[in-house]
């Protein structure tokens, strides 16, 4: 048996876009940016910011659809998507004919982070603000 999970913590880069698969179920899709930090071989210091796709499904995605919006800070966790064909992250080409790549993680929880204050009040969450697929929402 074996098991793989990812735990991100950063801040929406858009707003939350849900749709509907055919048979019923919800998606909700956001992107999360994640800041990370590196010494160089040079001795510098390199900031840069990772993205990652997040996918979520069923009552988690209408939380996330109804409470997130852009800039607000999260934690997620699930399990990170694999292209098949190669093993890793899903790859694209990008319209000036260069290789891209998406990192992409199917969420089974998301806790957010983002104070009242920093949201303006515009939303409630219960103390712990987490929402997984199993629980009841809690707000």
């Amino acid at each position: 048996m074996s098991y793989h999970t990812i735990i991100l913590v950063g801040n929406l880069g858009r707003d939350p876009e849900m749709r509907y698969t055919p048979s019923g179920q919800a998606v909700t899709n956001f992107s999360v940016a994640v800041d990370d930090s590196y010494t160089n071989n040079s001795g510098e210091r390199v900031e840069r910011t990772i993205w990652f796709r997040i996918s979520t499904w069923g009552k988690l995605a209408e939380v996330c659809n109804n409470y997130l919006k852009k800039g607000r800070k999260v934690l997620v966790e699930g399990r990170m998507v694999i292209d098949p064909a190669t093993g890793g992250p899903r790859t694209y080409t990008r319209n000036d004919g260069s290789t891209g790549a998406n990192l992409e993680v199917n969420a089974n929880t998301v806790r957010f982070l983002s104070s009242r204050s920093d949201d303006q009040g515009s939303y409630q969450s219960s103390d712990t603000g987490q929402v997984s697929e199993t629980d009841e929402i809690p707000f």
